[in-house]
Formats: C-alpha cells, sequence, structure tokens
C-alpha cells in the first residue's frame, strides 16, 4: 500500500471505525486512541497489506483492541470495587434510544461486537467472521441470540417504567 493509499482510507474508514469503537467502548477519547492505533498498526504493516483488505483490517484491529481494553477496563473496576456493593437502582424514565443503549451495555462482549458489526455498520455475515475470527453460522447464531436479549430487554415492563 502506498502513502497515497494509506490517507485515502482514513479519508474513507476513520468515521466508521471510530463509530464502532465508540459503541464498543462508551469513551470517546479512549476510542480515539483505539482508531490512531489501528491507523498506525496498518502504517507499520502497510507493505504487506493491499489496499483492497484494509477495510477489513482496520476493523479486526479495532475489535481486537477494544476487547482488550473492555477486558483490561473490567479487571480494573473488579479490583477497584472489591468489598463494594451498590445497593442503589434507578428505574426512571428513559426515551427508547437511552433504554437500547442499556440493553446493548448487558450484551456479552462478542454478541455485542458482532451485533455493531451487522446493524450499525452494515457489514455481511462473511466480513463479520473474518474480522472477529468466528464462521459465518457463529456469526449468526450470536446476532439471533443478541437480538433476542434485546427484544426481551425492550418489551419488558421494568424497563419502560
Amino acid at each position: 500500500m502506498t502513502a497515497e493509499e494509506f490517507n485515502k482510507c482514513v479519508d474513507l474508514y476513520s468515521d466508521s471505525l471510530y463509530r464502532f469503537a465508540l459503541k464498543m467502548l462508551k469513551d470517546t477519547h479512549i476510542a480515539m486512541d483505539n482508531v490512531q492505533d489501528c491507523f498506525e498498526r496498518l502504517w507499520v504493516k502497510h507493505s504487506e497489506v493491499d489496499f483492497a483488505k484494509a477495510k477489513s483490517y482496520l476493523f479486526t484491529s479495532a475489535y481486537h483492541a477494544a476487547i482488550d481494553t473492555i477486558r483490561k477496563e473490567k479487571r480494573r473496576l473488579e479490583y477497584a470495587s472489591e468489598g463494594i456493593f451498590d445497593t442503589s437502582t434507578s428505574n426512571s424514565y428513559s426515551d427508547a434510544k437511552e433504554i437500547l443503549d442499556r440493553a446493548v451495555e448487558k450484551l456479552p462482549e462478542i454478541q455485542k461486537s458482532v451485533l455493531l458489526l451487522r446493524d450499525y455498520e452494515g457489514y455481511s455475515y462473511e466480513e463479520i467472521g473474518e474480522i472477529t475470527g468466528l464462521s459465518e453460522s457463529q456469526v449468526k447464531v450470536y446476532i439471533y441470540r443478541a437480538r433476542v436479549f434485546l427484544k426481551e430487554q425492550l418489551v419488558s415492563i421494568d424497563n419502560l417504567i
């Protein structure tokens, strides 16, 4: 890949890569760092990556970096909150987007990532399989399970009150 093709990749994919990272990580600064790291990795391997495969390479990189970040954050929070119990609950009214966002956050990491790639970014099952390292049938199962979970969450009276 040439420098010109790399710059074209930045123009073409940086926004969608950022949206994907932001949906996964829920923090603008961490998402921006994730995107920047992905493009840095692409530049380091620009001689090995074909321009036609750059989008897949970038999203695969972003996916793996997001999963690593989520795992690190989860361990940090578990360590920090040892012995602290939060007994407060909040069932105040929220609009549908907030309810959906809360439901998506409750999904397991793999279901959340494949759902975001399919429904938010518009990838095919085959492309999602390449990005995540799953088979096409596994991708379909995870997306189905995620959608069933979201449906249950959205029709639950507890979430709507």
